[in-house]
């Protein structure tokens, strides 16, 4: 049996992490010895050969780039890290050997760094992701000051705090019988093929979430949900919570607003696509991406 963990993304991470409910007083000096960082240059991360984790000295040469404050994201290795964001013209001065610039969707795709860094630099974007964002007070427009090394927010005029969001996001491989169904986005490569996927919406349980996104895109109706795995998503942050489902409908209505097509498979069919062998030229989304994970798991009989 595979393991689901070998090749999905972002779901590693050997950080000890810092959180919201520690106080100010617990953050060390970005100056501090041995600190490590994590810089993003505009939407790319700076890599030096293959890590995206740098040492302090690496990222003095974009001092005067970065943007807002440093974000402390914990302890590796017993040594504090850092992330911060610079502009985008950051990236001209890290060009040259040993530096590269490459956007983490491809740093993942093409195991550029470690899979046990992928976990720490997808907290590292959502988080700066999250401040870009979020300067300002939802309650009463303030702008909002740094608190808790990065992990909060707070107004100095009416004294609300703001933490970090994460949007969770249900993800299934609806199956019947023998075959699963499969769709492909507007926006997806010509010929990649992937799970139904939607948002999880206010007051909504995951199973009614899968019923309610299935149903809208295709018409068919779901029967009994199971969770399998979840994965975190950084672009720009959210939880992809992979289920599997019960398909109790066989005719297909998609919904072009969501899905260029929709078609049901079997399992040699899907095992095809994940080898890239499929005679259409029809393929999966990348073992990094949990779609991959679950029609694997399909093809396998875990699903």
């Amino acid at each position: 049996m595979s393991d689901p963990f070998a090749t999905l993304g972002f779901t590693r991470s050997r950080l000890v992490r810092h959180s919201s409910e520690q106080p100010d007083d617990a953050v060390p000096s970005p100056d501090a010895p041995g600190t490590r960082l994590v810089l993003m240059a505009g939407d790319a991360l700076v890599l030096r050969e293959a890590s995206a984790i740098l040492a302090a000295e690496d990222g003095a040469r974009a001092d005067r780039l970065i943007t807002g404050d440093r974000l402390f994201l914990g302890h590796l290795d017993g040594r504090p890290v850092f992330a911060a964001a610079a502009a985008s013209e950051a990236a001209a001065a890290y060009a040259d050997a040993p530096f590269r610039t490459l956007d983490l969707r491809t740093i993942a795709t093409e195991g550029a760094v470690p899979h046990e860094e992928l976990g720490l630099l997808a907290t590292a974007k959502s988080m700066l992701g999250w401040h870009a964002r979020n300067g300002f007070c939802a309650n009463c427009g303030t702008q909002t000051l740094f608190r808790a090394g990065g992990f909060r927010r707070e107004c100095p005029a009416c004294a609300v705090h703001h933490f970090p969001r994460t949007d969770p996001v249900v993800i299934m491989l609806i199956r019947r019988g023998d075959r699963c169904l499969l769709g492909r986005g507007p926006h997806f490569k010509e010929g990649m093929y992937s799970c139904l996927a939607g948002f999880l919406e206010p007051g909504e349980t995951i199973e009614a979430a899968v019923a309610r996104e299935a149903y809208e895109e295709t018409r068919v109706r779901i029967g009994a949900v199971a969770y399998h795995t979840s994965q975190p998503w950084p672009f720009p942050s959210s939880l992809m919570i992979g289920c599997t489902a019960e398909g109790l409908d066989e005719a297909i209505v998609a919904d072009p607003a969501e899905l260029a097509d929709a078609r049901w498979f079997d399992r040699e069919a899907v095992r095809a696509m994940l080898e890239r062998r499929h005679p259409e030229n029809l393929f999966a989304p990348p073992p990094m991406a949990i779609a991959h994970v679950l029609m694997r798991a399909f093809v396998e009989g875990r699903a």
